[in-house]
Order: C-alpha cells, then sequence, then structure tokens
C-alpha cells in the first residue's frame, strides 16, 4: 500500500508518497512524469512519520539549510540502471552541479563499460520519481544549458539559486525536452 500527503513549499505544492517503511515518491504539482512510477492507488494518510520527517527536512532545504539525503529512508522505485543513476545524483554536493556526461561516465565506470550514453543517463535523471531529495535539479548540460529537469527550468533555477550556485555561467536553452 502506498500513502500520499501534500506539502506546501515555497515552489507550490508537493506531492509525498511512501510505503510503510520509505518515501517514494516527491514530485512538484504539474511537474513531468507526476505520479509515474506508482501504479498502485495511493491512499491520503498525513498522520506517517516518514511524512513528518520528510516535511522537516523540505523546511530546513528550503530555509537554507543543507540537509543530507541519508537523513530520509528512500526507496525509489525504477529499474537497475536508473538506480544506478539516482545512486550518482545522491552524491552530488549541496550548492553544486555536475553534468549529464560527468555521470555517464561515472555509470560507465559501475557497469565495466568504455562509455555511456548521456542521453541514456538524462532519461533516468529526468525519471527520478524523489525530487529534490534526490537532486536531479544539480544536473546541467556541459554547456551551461539548464536542460532536464521534469519540473521546469524556473524551478530547477530557483533551487539552485537557492543553494547559493552562481548562476551566471547558465543560460535556458531555446527548444529542449524540459522547458
Amino acid at each position: 500500500m502506498y500513502y500520499t500527503t501534500d506539502y506546501s513549499s515555497p515552489l507550490g505544492v508537493i506531492r509525498l508518497a511512501a510505503d510503510d517503511r520509505a518515501l517514494v515518491g516527491l514530485w512538484l504539482e504539474g511537474q513531468k512524469y507526476f505520479g509515474g512510477t506508482i501504479k498502485e492507488k495511493m491512499a491520503e494518510d498525513h498522520s506517517r512519520s516518514i511524512f513528518k520527517n520528510a516535511e522537516d527536512w523540505l523546511d530546513r532545504y528550503f530555509a537554507g539549510k543543507k540537509p543530507a539525503v541519508s537523513e530520509l529512508p528512500i526507496a525509489p522505485i525504477g529499474g537497475k540502471f536508473r538506480q544506478g543513476v539516482w545512486e550518482i545524483l545522491c552524491q552530488i554536493p549541496y550548492g553544486q552541479v555536475v553534468t549529464y556526461g560527468d555521470i555517464a561516465r561515472k555509470m560507465a565506470e559501475k557497469m565495466g563499460r568504455s562509455s555511456m550514453s548521456s542521453q541514456a543517463v538524462g532519461g533516468a535523471v529526468g525519471h527520478n520519481p524523489i525530487s529534490i531529495i534526490i537532486p536531479c535539479h544539480r544536473v546541467v548540460g556541459a554547456n551551461g544549458s539548464l536542460t532536464g529537469y521534469a519540473g521546469g527550468i524556473d524551478t530547477k533555477s530557483a533551487l539552485l539559486t537557492l543553494e547559493g550556485v552562481n548562476m551566471e555561467r547558465f543560460f535556458v536553452p531555446k527548444k529542449g525536452t524540459a522547458l
């Protein structure tokens, strides 16, 4: 069984989802792939302790603190490749960015390959079911492009700005899949 609750953030309403032991979803209202990893019916239950812990984490994050991913039990739903990419995302330090190519190189090494497609990595990053906590917003294009955030470029920019990232070197692409 999966449970949900809503959290009011400075960026709008966030939907949280959990099972009996861990957070399995965090989606901004209207984001691409909203709730996409959970096929079963979800019941609203605001009283679950995992939600109280996640809300505390989010309160601290939006207050400019630096809560660690490891503070929360998370269990994103996805295949082995996506899980591997999401594990790498969890290692990106607060206030820093990496490129899709950086993650592709790490995944290639992890899988014993000489190379890995940045596009395949981009697909896994884009389908991250626990946005913000698994910090997919910290991934940018090699050319400085702020592309590839299912919650939208404005949200990605706001999150990076909150974390103190110098935004002068980044730009919004004219075309893209996550604009």
